[in-house]
């Protein structure tokens, strides 16, 4: 595998009636143009050797005897394929037939698989011909002159391992499929014959993504198309391709040309997801035997460069077009209930924010309104803090009276100029040096009034800092770092953004809306140092640490997947290759986890926040790690990338 993917495929054959031979001549054509695109995973139809619809024909010796013939002869005219196939073939196992998914790879025939649950209901009938699974005893089956595993199958090799159902098996309340992830299947498959009625392609979406969500799995899905009798009932030819809840590719429908699908399954990714959800394989123990038996196959090598065909979300955290109003409304609604119930909890008669004009503290001061408007409380009981500093502009001190004004908060104003400089007269320091010490002592002092006026006022200092920073630990220690509850814990910067223009455009008043917009486009810093001679910001956090995006990506793919530096880099190329080259990417690769392992003591001892999302720091839930754990592993292998 290369970086954890496998490339699989859904193919929908042009078929004939009971028409073998031609059918397993357009099965193959396809198998070789899947093999030409390095595919190493093929599925077809439910029954497309011979065609779904031929009723009754099913009851004659001459199509079950061609049906095995054309068969053999497609596993044999395609032993110079390496790819892993899956065909639906009506197959005799002593007086009963099946109706059967048959796995081949090299001219060898590496199981069988019944179906387990036959719709006989309304426009289906297939008691009539078949046996399902559950009625069968042998655990083999003679086709020609071979002997081959028939029954539950899982097909293992390395770290993939494939199971499959045909049809209305996934349409069950416990599907088989289930059962053959819980012991280890990772790669699933469904070969189907469902007809279309209204309505019912939706449903049938959901039930895919579904799955693949519940079995924490890839789930390939393909159905019979164009070709089928048309004598009472329509096959559309569906093909799906999803990964654990997303839906990562489908054919069109209604068509009468052949289709071919192709996308990735990241089985890296799903072996750690199952892996940190220990509730995933509890019930496996329970099981008085295997339900499965194993079968071993050769993992299809790849021959040209590994190419990623499917799409790689360069805003991980930001989901695009309606979502995102969704998105949106969601978060904000998690982080008032939690601030409510701590409001309420604590008996505090106001709630204290900094305010400085930019995103963080903005997103937190609305966050507070709201949450105040929820409680009926007078948002007058809001202290808007601004607290002008030796960096602080014209554009971002304005931006924060407009704001409060608007908001109609208690706007207080507290310069730190004097306080600091009292402070490093205090402690020796020239203030002409604009290290850290005078940055931080600006950050700590302005934490020392907020505090302090919360106490003053009976209330509590809503924090403002976000989940990026926590990452980069780009915040002072007991300075920024600090409050009585932080909203935004949970919220990368990217986020941050997305949310300040959404509450712009659906929740404020138009006044509140323009000064928004621009806090919005205002360029991200501490100001902490001096602007220059034009008052223009002159310490851009993105320019110190590196962009946002870049490390918002980082971040989730490290911590929601548990990633390799190498694969977060592949990813990182195909989802920002047109914005930045490879060195810079690798650059701000390096800095995000030396900066990640050596900031974790101030992640150690955060204040509480709401979890909003799949990815969060905090020492109490999702991210326990040691504030002293070394980076050097990680380090080495991005020295090593080219």
């Amino acid at each position: 595998m290369e970086y954890g993917f496998v490339k699989v495929a859904a193919a929908v054959p042009h078929v004939l009636v009971a028409d073998c031979f031609y059918n397993i001549g357009q099965i193959e054509q396809l198998m070789r143009k899947a093999s030409g695109q390095d595919v190493q995973f093929i599925a077809f139809p439910e029954l497309c050797i011979t065609a779904y619809t031929c009723m009754d024909l099913f009851e004659q010796q001459t199509l079950l005897d061609c049906a095995e013939e054309a068969l053999m002869q497609l596993v044999e005219r395609t032993a110079d394929l390496d790819i892993f196939t899956i065909v639906g073939v009506p197959l005799r196992t002593g007086n009963r037939l099946i109706n059967a998914a048959v796995a081949f790879q090299h001219g060898t025939i590496l199981g069988i698989v019944p179906k387990t649950y036959l719709p006989n209901y309304k426009e289906f009938q297939e008691l009539r011909w078949f046996t399902p699974a559950t009625s069968l005893t042998k655990e083999n089956i003679t086709i020609g002159q071979g002997v081959y595993p028939m029954g539950n199958l899982r097909f293992v090799s390395g770290e993939v391992a494939v199971g499959i159902e045909i049809c209305e098996d996934l349409w069950v309340p416990v599907p088989p499929s289930c059962l053959l992830a819980m012991e280890g299947a990772n790669l699933l498959f469904n070969i189907s014959a469902s007809n279309e009625i209204i309505g019912k392609n939706s449903y049938l979406r959901s039930l895919v993504t579904q799955q693949s969500a519940r079995c924490m799995a890839g789930y390939v899905y393909a159905s019979a198309g164009f070709g089928e009798s048309s004598t009472d009932l329509v096959f559309a030819g569906n093909g799906m391709i999803a990964e654990n809840g997303t839906l990562l590719q489908d054919s069109p429908r209604f068509t009468m040309q052949e289709q071919l699908i192709v996308s990735e399954i990241d089985i890296a990714t799903l072996q750690n997801d199952r892996r940190v959800n220990v509730s995933f394989m509890q019930y496996v123990s329970s099981f008085p035997s295997p339900v499965s038996r194993v079968i071993e196959f050769d993992l299809p090598a790849l021959r040209k460069p590994f190419i990623l065909s499917r799409p790689v979300d360069p805003h991980p955290f930001v989901p695009s077009g309606h979502a995102l109003n969704e998105r949106c409304e969601e978060i904000v609604n998690i982080q008032v209930a939690d601030l409510a119930k701590r409001l309420v909890h604590t008996h505090s008669e106001t709630a204290v924010v900094g305010i400085s004009g930019g995103l963080d503290s903005t997103l937190a001061l609305l966050v507070t309104v709201m949450t105040f408007d929820a409680l009926k409380m007078p948002r007058k009981q809001i202290i808007g803090i601004t607290m002008p500093g030796f960096g602080t502009t014209g554009r971002t001190y304005n931006n924060a009276i407009n704001l409060m004004e608007s908001l109609e908060v208690t706007i207080r104003e507290i310069s730190i100029k004097a306080a600091c400089l009292q402070h490093f007269e205090d402690i020796g320091h020239d203030p002409s040096v604009h290290d850290i010490t005078y940055e931080n002592s600006q950050a700590r002092e302005r934490t020392q009034i907020l505090m302090d006026v919360a106490n003053q006022m009976n209330g509590m200092v809503i924090g403002t800092g976000d989940l990026s920073e926590l990452a980069l630990g780009w915040a002072t220690y007991n300075g920024d770092h600090m409050s009585m509850y932080g909203v935004n814990g949970s919220i990368p910067k990217t986020l941050v953004r997305s949310l300040v223009q959404w509450i712009a455009n659906y929740k404020v008043d138009e006044q509140s809306r323009i000064t928004l917009l621009d806090i919005a486009d205002t360029p991200i810093s501490p100001e902490l140092i001096p602007a220059d001679e034009n008052d223009n910001i002159t310490q851009v956090t993105e320019d110190l640490v590196g962009p946002y995006e870049l490390h918002d990506f980082f971040l989730y793919h490290f911590i929601r997947f548990g990633s390799h530096p190498a694969k977060i880099y592949f990813l990182a190329q195909t989802a920002f290759g047109d914005k930045y080259d490879n060195e810079t990417i690798k650059k701000w690769l390096y800095t995000f986890f030396r900066r990640f392992f050596s900031q974790q003591f101030k992640r150690s001892c955060l204040p509480d926040g709401p979890k909003v999302g799949s990815v969060s720091l905090s020492p109490r839930g999702d991210w326990r790690m040691p504030s002293d754990a070394i980076a050097t592993l990680w380090l080495k292998e991005i020295e090593t990338l080219k």
